[in-house]
């Protein structure tokens, strides 16, 4: 694994963390060899991420990790939670070795995980956390990226984040990141600024921040909003829109998360304030190195992978990974993405952002 050489300027908070700690640990106690399946199972198509990065990634180390005889059973939900439960219904029909999972609904999934546990095959809950007896969490720390976010209004705002009026739009309430990224934004935003508005997002989508936006700028005034608090960047493009259909000539500092390609571009642009990248290098790469340690029964290295643990609301000491994350803004981006090769100087300036590269030196 290429290593990153960015210096990450915020470090992992306690998140109910300890040293080591327990979770399911009686599935896949039989050693397998290199011969074995991971079943991978990602809730959209949406989030670029998840095609473009996540599953690449994790195919490709797997194969790494088993001289090429392993192989990752894909399947991607398309934002349906009855689609996700099928498909991890079929992964243990087909007896994978053993399941990773981005669950849409982390408390529906629950039964799903049981029927897994039951047959003997491992779960680890990947990017947002499941509930039922899961082996292992690999994300990030989810508040701390709303913190992230926070930082940047309040920073940006400078002395008149005091009575700056602020919208939240926040990610879908099933999913189980939302309430931690949205504690961790009000921990820095609550007292600092006015929230005057504050939308929840069915299933992430951005037609529905569009419309919630839409209703903030009638409900509160274009030139009032001083800053977005948008929880991804699928949902800032979209904010982003409302309010250029609205007239804005200046789009206010508008958040993100996911670093995706298209948000780096409004960044460059000046439309999108900041976005947090969360490395899918990092966070694929682990997860793969997790999964088949686990189902090779190489247990010290899965402690030593999952160092930390987290309490969902099922269960209590589960061993997880957490990645750290940083803030991207115009000013870092080549440390960032470019260094590590998500994108390259071609990818984010096309002849549309071409000056807007050449004002903050990206060439």
């Amino acid at each position: 694994m290429r290593s990153l050489s960015i210096a990450l300027a915020v470090t992992v908070s306690a998140l109910s963390l300890t040293a080591c700690g327990g979770g399911s640990d009686d599935s896949a106690d039989v050693k397998k060899g290199n011969d074995i399946t991971v079943g991978l199972l990602l809730p959209d198509r949406d989030t670029a991420r998840f095609e473009k990065f996540d599953y690449p990634l994790i195919k490709e180390e797997v194969a790494s990790l088993t001289e090429n005889q392993g192989k990752v059973k894909y399947a991607n939900a398309e934002a349906s939670v009855s689609r996700q439960s099928e498909q991890f219904q079929q992964m243990i029909d087909d007896k994978v070795d053993v399941i990773l999972v981005d669950a849409l609904n982390s408390k529906a999934i629950a039964s799903d995980v049981q029927k897994a546990k039951d047959a003997g095959i491992p779960v680890i809950a990947y990017d947002r956390l499941a509930e039922g007896p899961i082996d292992a969490y690999v994300s990030h720390d989810n508040e701390l990226v709303g913190q992230v976010q926070g930082r940047a209004i309040i920073g940006e705002l400078g002395d008149k984040a005091e009575k700056s009026k602020v919208v939240m739009m926040n990610g879908d309430p099933a999913d189980p990141n939302t309430a931690r990224f949205k504690d961790g934004a009000l921990s820095e935003l609550q007292g600092a600024v006015d929230i005057v508005e504050q939308y929840d997002t069915k299933e992430w989508k951005p037609s529905i921040a569009k419309a919630n936006m839409n209703k903030a700028i009638q409900a509160v005034g274009l030139n009032n909003i001083a800053a977005v608090y948008s929880a991804n960047d699928g949902m800032a493009g979209a904010v982003i829109e409302a309010m250029k259909e609205a007239g804005a000539t200046r789009i206010p500092p508008v958040t993100g998360q996911d670093a995706n390609l298209d948000a780096v571009q409004r960044i460059v642009s000046g439309e999108q304030y900041m976005t947090v990248y969360k490395s899918f290098l990092l966070e694929a790469t682990n997860a793969a190195k997790i999964a088949v340690a686990k189902v090779q029964g190489r247990s010290i290295e899965f402690a030593a992978l999952a160092r930390e643990t987290v309490d969902s609301p099922t269960e209590k000491g589960i061993p997880a990974m957490l990645v750290p994350v940083v803030a991207l803004t115009k000013d870092n981006i080549e440390d960032t993405v470019i260094t590590d090769g998500v994108y390259t100087v071609k990818d984010i300036c096309t002849s549309k952002y071409k000056a807007d590269c050449e004002a903050i030196g990206l060439e």
